[in-house]
């Protein structure tokens, strides 16, 4: 849908996007733990990224009602991306780091914040009246700054998790690699929330372009 969008699902809330190169072999108890989160957490990278590529996906001369839909189901998505993501870490147990206990909870406690807000967007997208195009692009414009607001938490939530050692191991991991979105274009260049490719968008819309296109077309 848009460019803040996109970089909100981009800009750290994927944690894999932020972790890169291999390092030495690490404890025992952190690989263990590194590899208990990443295989948890793998199927929950791969929705966030699925959503990330509907959104892209959704041109922003689509119609009002198309992009909802799409909006709608990629921060559904994203929420219940972020409340997994927050139960692997606590399964996962307490991480072998300095103030081990305090980064899983502070973790937990982020990852679970920032699902509560995209909850509360997918609630505004779908207040929103399709079948008036002024209104609609205005209330893509409130999602956008909301969304702004949101940036942040989802830039932290995992940030403690990635730094050092465990960062490391985590990085090593199959299922804390960066995923392929299964999410196809469509030949529009639009895609539905039930559209499924791996080619990344060249492009993409911000809300305000989004909307303005709305509220032209």
């Amino acid at each position: 849908m848009n460019k803040k969008l996109a970089a909100a699902l981009s800009g750290g809330a994927v944690l894999v996007l932020v972790l890169s190169g291999c390092s030495e072999d690490e404890g025992d108890k952190v690989n263990d733990w590194a590899k208990s989160f990443c295989d948890q957490a793998k199927p929950q990278i791969q929705k966030r990224a699925d959503a990330h590529q509907i959104i892209i996906s959704t041109a922003a001369d689509s119609r009002p009602a198309e992009i909802q839909a799409a909006d709608s189901q990629a921060f559904k998505d994203i929420a219940d991306a972020d409340r997994a993501l927050a139960k692997a870490v606590e399964t996962a147990g307490v991480p072998p780091i300095e103030n081990g206990e305090k980064v899983q909870k502070d973790v937990i406690a982020e990852l679970n914040a920032t699902a509560v807000a995209y909850d509360g967007l997918k609630k505004q997208v779908d207040a929103l009246d399709p079948t008036n195009q002024q209104k609609f692009a205005e209330g893509l414009k409130d999602v956008a700054d909301g969304l702004t607001k949101i940036e942040k938490m989802d830039q932290n939530a995992l940030a403690n998790l990635e730094n050092g050692e465990l960062g490391q191991a985590m990085a090593k991991q199959p299922g804390c690699q960066k995923p392929t979105p299964s999410v196809p274009k469509t030949p529009t260049g639009s895609a539905s929330p039930k559209a499924g490719a791996t080619a990344t968008p060249t492009t993409s819309a911000s809300p305000k372009a989004k909307a303005t296109a709305s509220a032209e077309s």
